[in-house]
């Protein structure tokens, strides 16, 4: 789904300075009191040595996107001279090299000001395995955050950081999200390095994103992604992505058996979040989702958990400092596995994405609810494992399916927010962005990825007209007008179409954005005597569209800025149409 841009551009606000931001941020880290966020704040005065060479970067003309924003950064992550304790003191280490995905945020711009709480070696939904503390939600200081991304997700929900990164396994980039309301963005397994973030569960881990809004977490997305040439898991785009499910996406919800698990809150901002996507042109489906609930199940209920065990069992089977009784327990049970058993188990994960695919053909994505309610702090810490297995109902099937999701805030009508989450299939997370743009009212310009190819088309490739099915799946970027030098002829073709040929005074057309395959069809696509060219637009560039051949004949159709202008002229003329 995709909105058209407004025809006017608002005045850009400048952001603030880095030395501005990272002030204000300690100006409010000092007014919240909230120990319970960090493990390990970095001095004031060294973030704003990181501040003022942004600022000199950016005073030199370089365009740095995330300039201006500060970053929180969990525990488990890596950050160049900043101990990494995955939430347990005996752990801790100080790492020479940053994360590959911390290098890129602060290359872009970014600073960052500590590292963040989270459920200890990233076991638990909750927020409240910590030697550190357990971390309140941003909502009610009575309930929990979630984890075990919890202090990444409460850092920028209380407005210290602009951007935090998590890590998500079975919800942990989401759960956190919904529970503090703020954007979750947990991308397609593999699209970021995983290269300096200690492993939970490596098949099924990746980094997350949270964000003060969509546009500013997807800018800051597309930075973090991309091979670097260490991490051996990453994957690359398919050449074939789709950028766009189209004006009218279909969107499976759960049937009712399958919202059972809902408290009174999360039901009614589900429905919220289900009628908004109604309203924007969505087709909404109910489907049985229990198998995919059921393949949740599998990630810390079969003999994957051995991942854990490989991850840190060792560790904290020596007793270290500060070692969670609650992790330890988990971690040393998830050692009992046989090689069978998790072999059996990879075996049924293989079978459940295969029937996934089945359940959702023809879908573009799932609207799902993202947790079932919001504990309190001490129901949590007096029943652990219950309450993290609750929170993680709609949320630990995703990874295990090979799904992206994002995760945004619904207000209803008693005005408590609670998140829902937009999955999607693997590499179709600009999808999901967009329907969960429909629920937050922005988005940014440039899809995720933002590789391929841009095409303007200006005949019968246009949206509503009989050959824009060839353009399935293209991302629609904007209305175009071109400089004062082309003009339309009718073409003998079947669909009637113009040609596009020098001369004249403008033309309006689209610009639409395929993936390279999709460009690839698209182009072998042409009948003759259309042909690809540049074509240079009114605002100067030069983008590839659909023009005529040079020697192409026909009606001179110059007297029409649009082949829309036109196929209303013969319309109202009571003339046959072409089209």
């Amino acid at each position: 789904m995709t909105t058209l841009p407004p025809e006017t551009e608002p005045v850009p606000v400048p952001p603030p300075s880095a030395h501005q931001r990272v002030v204000a941020a300690f100006e409010r880290i000092g007014v919240l009191d909230r120990p319970d966020i960090w493990i390990t704040l970095r001095a004031q005065e060294e973030v704003l040595v990181d501040a003022k060479a942004v600022d000199e970067r950016v005073h030199a003309g370089e365009h740095l996107p995330l300039a201006g924003t500060v970053l929180a950064v969990k525990d488990l992550v890596d950050v160049a001279g900043t101990p990494t304790t995955a939430g347990c003191p005996g752990f801790s280490r100080a790492p020479v090299t940053s994360a590959t995905v911390v290098s890129r945020l602060t290359a872009a711009g970014a600073v960052v000001l500590g590292k963040t709480n989270l459920d200890q070696f990233a076991s638990g939904l909750a927020g409240t395995r910590s030697p550190y503390g357990a971390v309140a939600s941003a909502l009610d200081p009575e309930k929990v955050a979630g984890g075990s991304s919890s202090g990444s997700a409460v850092a920028v929900a209380l407005g210290i950081a602009d951007l935090a990164l998590g890590t998500d396994t079975g919800g942990s980039g989401r759960v956190p999200a919904a529970l503090n309301a703020v954007i979750g963005l947990k991308p397609t397994l593999g699209l970021v390095p995983k290269t300096g973030v200690f492993p939970a569960s490596p098949s099924f881990d990746c980094v997350s994103l949270f964000a003060r809004s969509l546009a500013l977490g997807q800018r800051a997305l597309a930075v973090m992604t991309g091979p670097d040439g260490l991490d051996p898991a990453v994957r690359e785009w398919p050449a074939d992505v789709r950028l766009s499910a189209g004006q009218r996406p279909r969107v499976a919800i759960p049937d009712e058996a399958g919202l059972a698990a809902l408290g009174d809150a999360a039901r009614r901002a589900f429905h919220v979040a289900v009628t908004a996507l109604e309203a924007s042109g969505a087709i909404i489906e109910a489907i049985d989702v229990s198998t995919l609930l059921d393949a949740g199940k599998l990630l810390y209920g079969s003999a994957l958990v051995a991942e854990r065990y490989a991850s840190a069992g060792e560790f904290l089977a020596g007793g270290p400092e500060g070692a969670d009784a609650t992790v330890s327990g988990i971690v040393a049970a998830a050692g009992t596995h046989l090689a069978h058993e998790l072999a059996d188990a990879q075996t049924r994960v293989a079978e459940l994405r295969a029937e996934a695919r089945k359940i959702l053909a023809g879908q573009d994505a799932l609207l799902l609810p993202t947790v079932t309610d919001h504990p309190a702090i001490t129901e949590a810490l007096a029943h652990p494992v219950g309450v993290s297995s609750r929170l993680g109902t709609y949320s630990m099937f995703v990874n295990v399916l090979d799904f992206a999701a994002v995760t945004v805030p619904v207000a209803p009508g008693d005005q408590r927010p609670f998140g829902v989450t937009i999955a999607t299939r693997a590499f179709e997370d600009q999808i999901g962005i967009d329907l969960a743009a429909v629920l937050t009212g922005e988005q940014e310009r440039e899809p995720y990825p933002a590789d391929g190819v841009d095409v303007v088309v200006f005949g019968a490739h246009l949206r509503g007209q009989p050959l824009h099915g060839s353009l399935d799946g293209a991302r629609f970027t904007g209305p175009v007008r071109t400089a004062e030098r082309y003009r339309m002829v009718l073409l003998e073709t079947e669909p009637p179409q113009p040609g596009v040929l020098p001369g004249g005074t403008g033309l309006d057309g689209e610009r639409w954005r395929l993936s390279p395959g999709a460009f690839g069809r698209f182009a072998a696509g042409l009948p003759e005597p259309l042909v690809l060219g540049r074509v240079e637009l009114e605002d100067g560039s030069t983008p590839l569209a659909v023009l005529a051949d040079s020697a192409a004949a026909g009606e001179n159709l110059d007297r029409y800025e649009s082949w829309r202008g036109y196929l209303r002229f013969v319309s109202t003329a009571g003339l046959r149409s072409p089209g």
